[in-house]
């Protein structure tokens, strides 16, 4: 093991955090992750479960003096958004994150950090490690694949718990509590295409630098999505010239506001691109200058070849349903101001040979308004001869006005910091809606350190919030009466 964040403090949490960040966990590949949370908890003589999915449990009793105090369930997720740099040859599946620390920050280089949602898992380990921690039962519950439908929550059985209050790790922005989430789904659009050959000109346009971020947290920055830019841009070129795509993709995650985008078209005027792309670069700048200030927008000729390019009429269907579905903030709600209700994010783009495929990351904290946006996917890829499927479908985590375990933890935060917590709710999605329906009567609250950047190659875990976290975390434990 790397000892990168040696020294740092808290020791042990960063210590299991390094160790998390050395094992490849992307979604649906947490077998190794998995493993090792038994390993661990073998070791330190725990009860545990690992089901199928790879979801894990772990169990410690209370300690002496606690045997009659509530338990507390501790909550996190195994998989991580992996997001990396196009110059970056890391690889997900087989290597460990590449760490290093600047200034009060952890980061990695040309990746995500997957502080989201490592830090929980780090956090659970040092609580269970410690033997002179007094606290309740302990239940750690770790899932898979939330980071692509919440899945592992989904399908774990939790029959062997016996804690009423669930704290989350799964938040993160220090002194912001969340008691309430969007539910949501991914919805998957598919359009059939057709192909003909031609010998014309083959250009190359990018879309690049854009900030991105979280498809939930961060809908409402008003950052740029590259693939509706990209959208954008082919219909402009459409409407001025003769352009038959050949390619077209962008982004990997459907929760991840797409950075960069790329397609390859035969063009009958080249000169004709590079000034309409030039007019685009222009407008586009203007218009996200506050926003997404980054953003650039290049063509690049590759010479002439016989290409396999879609038919115009067909060129013309992908850049209709492509520009006609909707995507970003649908609603904002009228109950909470500043709180986006409803929103959907078109996460993957990516046209193969006979089909295109599109996948969103659907939002709403009002269940029927998430199904009119569902409806509305539907009606328009239909009404252009598409499909549209839906999966991982996820409740709301609706607010509980009265809350003893949240009140509880807000006085323990005052009585450290001498200022009350924010408590919100949050258009991300987070599982304790699943479990809050497993577990009859669930007490919820989410929290964390401060992450920033999450789900992009910025990402970068606050050392000093890391450790008022922590020892807010342990005094939430040892405070239990």
């Amino acid at each position: 093991m790397g000892k990168k964040l040696a020294g740092l403090q808290p020791e042990r949490v960063f210590h299991y955090f390094e160790e998390i960040c050395s094992i490849p966990h992307p979604s649906y590949r947490e077998e190794r992750i998995s493993n090792y949370l038994t390993t661990f908890a073998k070791e330190h003589g725990l009860e545990y479960y690992q089901d199928e999915l790879h979801n894990v449990i772990i169990i410690k009793e209370a300690t002496d003096g606690y045997e009659a105090a509530e338990p507390l369930i501790l909550q996190g997720h195994m998989d991580m958004v992996c997001e990396k740099d196009a110059d970056c040859s890391i690889d997900f599946e087989q290597d460990g994150l590449d760490l290093y620390v600047d200034g009060d920050f952890v980061t990695a280089r040309g990746t995500t950090l997957g502080g989201d949602d490592g830090i929980a898992i780090a956090y659970a380990l040092a609580i269970l490690e410690s033997g002179e921690l007094a606290h309740p039962r302990l239940e750690f519950v770790c899932t898979v694949c939330e980071e692509v439908g919440m899945e592992g929550a989904t399908g774990i059985d939790v029959s062997m718990l016996k804690g009423k209050r669930l704290l989350n790790l799964d938040s993160e922005e220090e002194g912001i509590f969340l008691a309430g989430c969007a539910g949501g789904c991914t919805a998957e659009c598919v359009l059939p295409v057709t192909r003909e050959t031609v010998k014309q000109t083959v250009m190359e346009i990018r879309v690049k630098v854009l900030l991105g971020g979280h498809s939930g947290t961060e809908i409402d920055k008003g950052r740029a999505n590259a693939n509706q830019l990209l959208a954008r841009i082919l219909m402009e070129l459409l409407a001025k010239t003769g352009v038959q795509l050949i390619s077209f993709e962008g982004g990997s995650k459907d929760n991840a506001i797409p950075r960069e985008a790329r397609l390859v078209a035969a063009v009958t005027d080249e000169e004709s691109i590079y000034r309409i792309l030039e007019e685009l670069n222009a407008a586009i700048a203007r218009e996200y200058r506050a926003s997404d200030p980054g953003i650039q927008i290049e063509g690049i000729s590759n010479g002439t070849e016989n290409r396999q390019v879609l038919t115009r009429e067909c060129t013309r269907t992908v850049a209709s349903l492509l520009n006609a579905l909707p995507n970003g903030i649908q609603t904002m709600s009228m109950d909470i101001p500043g709180l986006v209700e409803t929103s959907l994010n078109l996460g993957i783009l990516k046209l193969e040979q006979e089909e295109l495929h599109l996948h969103y990351s659907v939002r709403s904290s009002i269940g029927s308004d998430g199904e009119y946006v569902m409806h509305k996917l539907k009606l328009i890829t239909e009404q252009l001869g598409g499909s549209v499927s839906f999966r991982g479908r996820y409740p709301a985590w609706e607010y509980r006005k009265d809350s003893a375990f949240r009140e509880e933890l807000v006085r323990i935060y005052a009585e450290m910091f001498g200022t009350e917590p924010k408590v919100e709710t949050i258009h991300a999605g987070v599982e304790c809606g699943i479990l809050a329906q497993k577990i009859e009567g669930l007490d919820c609250v989410s929290m964390g350190p401060d992450i920033f950047d999450i789900h992009t190659t910025s990402e970068r875990l606050s050392i000093s919030s890391t450790k008022r976290m922590w020892e807010y975390l342990q005094n939430i434990v040892k405070k239990t009466p």
